[in-house]
């Protein structure tokens, strides 16, 4: 079976898109305040910046509190913003800072009127990785399909009320 429009997984990487009745700029303020991540996410319940970083660049840390899949484990994930591109690209590390275990990002297009926003993960090619995503790769990847796409409703519906 096909994946639908719009939504691509590939080994180790997964992304969706969903259009937004909002200008880029508005979108940008949503996707990279991190603190907001609660009120959208059905994995992360809430995220603080940490370090002394007080908002999103290139750098900055925070961390999300996790419950995985919905119902647990509940743990901490650091992370570090790798790219920020305002009202363009937002994405960011998780793991220490010796070793990153995936990125997660978004990608903001201007488009009719609007934009097409699209969430994105990308697990690091490392061998233990490779292993986890051969086992369970294909549950994962549908779980964070429907997680980046509940997300991403739940930010136009934000967006467009």
């Amino acid at each position: 079976m096909l994946p639908p429009v719009g939504v691509i997984l590939r080994p180790m990487t997964g992304e969706v898109s969903l259009w937004m009745d909002a200008p880029p700029d508005r979108v940008w303020d949503l996707v990279s305040d991190v603190t907001r991540i609660g009120e959208f996410s059905p994995e992360t319940f809430e995220a603080r910046w940490t370090r002394g970083s007080t908002g999103p660049e290139v750098g900055a840390s925070f961390k999300g509190h996790v419950r995985r899949n919905g119902v647990g484990p509940t743990y901490w994930s650091p992370c570090q913003v790798t790219k920020c591109v305002p009202h363009e690209l937002f994405e960011f590390a998780v793991g220490t800072d010796d070793v990153t275990l995936n990125n997660w990002g978004y990608r903001l297009e201007p488009q009719d009127g609007g934009t097409l926003v699209t969430e994105y993960f990308r697990l690091e090619p490392k061998l233990p990785l490779r292993i986890y995503w051969t086992v369970l790769g294909a549950l994962r990847g549908r779980t964070n399909e429907r997680g980046m796409r509940t997300t991403l409703e739940r930010m136009k519906e934000v967006l467009e009320s």
